[in-house]
């Protein structure tokens, strides 16, 4: 049976680059991937944008009132009707794997959409994302995948201290902040440039002055 996965990590823990291995991995071995992200992720407009430089355009994006494996069924059609008409010897005329990207924006319904993707269409599905926003807080898309992906998989990554981080903390015109909505795009043409930075919990607490949401 095809599985749902969820690799989360806090903010440079290299998903987007996993992401995108991923999708090397099976097209090197001429297996057919579609790649997805929300479309309220605009940094990079289309694009996954790895921190390493690395960038792939995505085959669709996700609005917030989308169903998501509608959206999904139509690409694969159109990926399996391009393929059968390439006429090549040996063609893999299906999806191999939905690889999502910044999965904590989606809705919960959508992240059920991707749960009946792999158990009732076959397919695995790779989300990549956070589990929590600046304020320690859950995102809706990451909560739903906690609860009920297949397997949980953590991408380590490490704070300014050494420690492993584990939160994000968020930082507006140089200096962090512990209000404001739950979605703000790191690099969004603000006044203020907004941007974040992984961090421990001991560095987190002495930013915040011992505040947790």
């Amino acid at each position: 049976m095809a599985k749902l996965y969820f690799r989360y990590g806090a903010m440079n823990s290299g998903k987007s680059t996993a992401l995108l291995q991923a999708a090397y991995n099976y097209e090197e071995r001429g297996q057919h991937v579609l790649l997805a992200k929300p479309a309220i992720d605009t940094k990079g407009a289309s694009q996954i944008e790895s921190r390493l430089g690395m960038t792939r355009e995505v085959d669709f994006l996700i609005g917030a009132e989308d169903d998501a494996r509608a959206l999904f069924q139509g690409e694969r059609a159109r990926m399996r009707a391009q393929d059968a008409a390439s006429l090549l010897p040996h063609a893999q005329i299906d999806v191999a794997c939905l690889l999502i990207d910044e999965a904590q924006f989606l809705t919960a319904a959508q992240i059920d959409d991707l749960f009946r993707i792999a158990v009732l269409d076959g397919i695995p599905v790779m989300a990549y994302g956070i589990r929590n926003d600046f304020l320690t807080h859950a995102f809706p898309g990451s909560a739903r995948l906690l609860a009920i992906a297949h397997t949980l998989e953590e991408l380590k990554t490490i704070c300014r201290c050494g420690r492993k981080a584990v939160f994000n903390g968020r930082i507006v015109g140089g200096r962090f902040v512990f209000d404001g909505d739950q979605v703000a795009i790191d690099g969004a043409g603000d006044e203020l440039v907004t941007t974040y930075e992984s961090l421990c919990g001991n560095c987190y607490l002495e930013e915040s002055g011992g505040r947790l949401g």
